[in-house]
């Protein structure tokens, strides 16, 4: 039997073993929906071996993780006075959010993601143009209304003579040629087995309503608002960032499809046609994929009798639409789930009825909102209100273990130095490379960043920095990685 000073020693080992292990977990993040995953596959395909850059020209990387005897430190000091980090970031921050390049303008808010309590702030209440950071509320309240498994259909119904087929669009701003491709084929199946070889194509995009032009008018980064598109109505053959846009990518869809049909073997009569269907149905709030054969409200053959489902293809889950949108900061993902937010709460899915939308999806989550405003979804409208306090308390709820369905608004946050909008920034602000996490929101003169880190104490930080009127981009953003990154030390 071991002596009682033995059993001491290895309770004692286990328990430390035990909380070095939450530590280390909780500085890596969460590892929902396959954000860590594509992280960890993202860094491994860079090549480099035995912890030495023998390329002098690789950029720089983060710094090899803390030995024991620092992250047993952290776990000491984990327990610090509130009061006391509230001065030591009051005395950081301050000089940095006085720096002229954020313009005469700028707020902030950091608070304590784990219990929510406002740790600094300066104008944190004062609502400000967000830029992009709005996102992370268009997100918060597409995954509070409908819940991260939901999936966005796009269907294709015939007439029961199958003579007539019509595309409808259900939403999905991330449908490709590859998803499009797969409802050519299956709709080629089933018209097969009814000795169908031509057919007129209609095509249905009025599920949402109002203009479909963002205020903003014609842009590389957005494109018109339709609930039928593929690949983003790009004219060119990226997948992320600005790019020249089809004024009518519902059409072009349609004219895609016609031709992936002819592909398969099946003609069409005429171009396809713009038809409305007569009620758009509300979306469930988690979409299964239903079996073709089953009624849908797309239309009639014009006596009555109803279309049938005959192929039906889905976007990625919700939660993955989100971390696609918050990383990359996709505009057009973000206008789509903010209608719907809209069409789950029965309301218009125009940009009016998408912001009401997302307005009192918030207000039940009992989140700040004074003075908010959501003009659009995606941020690119300067009508758009959030204070520093609405972002981190979104932040902040999102890392509340009440709320696990909001979990990839974190997991789909940038990384310093690493990914999506953050990749090329951060150069001169060590140590936040691969810590610091974030979603960045910039229009001509509005510079904002909100996110999180994990400080020198082992706390989970949400943060918000707003600056406006700021007199180049470049060095407001500097400025920004810098606050962020003084919240690590």
């Amino acid at each position: 039997m071991l002596e009682p000073k033995v059993w001491q020693l290895t309770t004692g080992s286990v328990v430390a073993g035990l909380a070095l292990a939450a530590v280390a977990v909780a500085v890596a993040g969460p590892w929902d929906s396959g954000q860590r995953k594509a992280e960890r596959e993202w860094a491994a395909a860079q090549g480099r071996t035995g912890g030495t850059h023998h390329d002098p020209t690789a950029p720089r990387t983060p710094s090899p993780a803390p030995s024991a005897p620092d992250v047993l430190s952290v776990l000491t000091a984990s327990d610090a006075d509130p009061a006391d980090l509230s001065a030591g970031l009051g005395k950081t921050l301050g000089p940095l959010l006085d720096d002229e390049a954020l313009g005469p303008s700028r707020t902030a808010s950091v608070v304590d993601a784990t219990t929510g309590e406002p740790l600094y702030g300066r104008g944190a209440n004062t609502p400000m143009t967000p830029a992009s950071t709005i996102k992370i509320a268009t997100m918060t309240a597409a995954l509070s209304a409908l819940g991260p498994a939901h999936r966005i259909a796009t269907t294709v119904t015939a007439t029961p003579d199958a003579r007539t087929l019509t595309l409808v669009g259900g939403g999905d701003a991330t449908l490709d040629r590859d998803g499009l491709r797969d409802l050519a084929e299956d709709t080629t199946r089933a018209l097969r087995d009814r000795g169908v070889t031509k057919v007129a194509l209609r095509y249905d995009a009025s599920l949402y309503s109002g203009p479909r032009a963002h205020p903003i008018g014609p842009n590389d980064n957005i494109a018109p608002v339709d609930a039928l598109m593929a690949g983003q109505g790009r004219l060119d053959k990226s997948t992320s960032g600005p790019a020249p846009r089809s004024g009518d990518p519902a059409g072009d869809a349609a004219d895609l499809f016609a031709q992936l049909l002819r592909e398969e073997g099946v003609r069409t009569t005429a171009a396809p046609t713009a038809v409305k269907s007569a009620k758009p149905a509300k979306p469930a709030k988690s979409a299964k994929p239903a079996k073709p054969g089953t009624d849908a409200k797309p239309g009639t053959d014009g006596k009555g009798a109803k279309d049938t489902v005959v192929a039906r293809t889905y976007s990625q889950p919700l939660s993955a639409l989100v971390e696609r949108a918050l990383t990359e900061s996709d505009n057009d993902i973000a206008e789509s789930l903010a209608r719907q937010t809209a069409l789950a709460a029965g309301r218009p899915a125009s940009f009016e009825g998408a912001g009401q939308a997302v307005h009192a999806q918030l207000e039940k989550l009992e989140l700040p909102l004074t003075g908010a405003r959501f003009a659009d979804g995606s941020g690119l409208n300067r009508k758009d209100r959030a204070s520093a306090a609405l972002l981190t308390a979104l932040l902040a709820r999102a890392a509340d273990p009440a709320h696990p369905e909001l979990r990839p608004v974190l997991t789909g946050l940038p990384v310093a130095r690493f990914s999506g909008t953050l990749r090329s920034r951060y150069q001169d602000a060590a140590p936040a490379a691969g810590l610091v996490r974030a979603k960045t929101g910039t229009l001509t003169g509005v510079n904002t960043l909100a996110g999180t880190v994990v400080d020198a104490r082992g706390r989970l930080l949400a943060f918000a920095f707003m600056a406006g009127s700021t007199p180049e981009p470049a060095g407001a953003q500097t400025a920004l990685d810098r606050l962020s990154a003084a919240l690590v030390r």
